[in-house]
């Protein structure tokens, strides 16, 4: 298993959060996420690219 990182901007609320939080929890792999206004730490066997394609579909740019 392995832990990634994400950085992201533009997340101004709670629903924003959770919009996240289950974008990145319904990917095949993800074991956890935890899920901040600036970013992400994701653990499980997924891929970064799954992860920034998930998130940018929101709308949300990671960096």
């Amino acid at each position: 298993m392995q832990r990634l990182s994400l950085t992201f901007e533009a997340v101004d609320n709670a629903d924003q959060v959770n919009r996240l939080t289950t974008a990145l929890m319904t990917l095949p792999g993800v074991e956890s996420a935890e899920v901040g206004r600036h970013g992400a730490e994701v653990e499980g066997s997924v891929s970064r690219e799954a992860l920034i394609a998930a998130v940018e579909e929101l709308g949300i740019k990671v960096y």
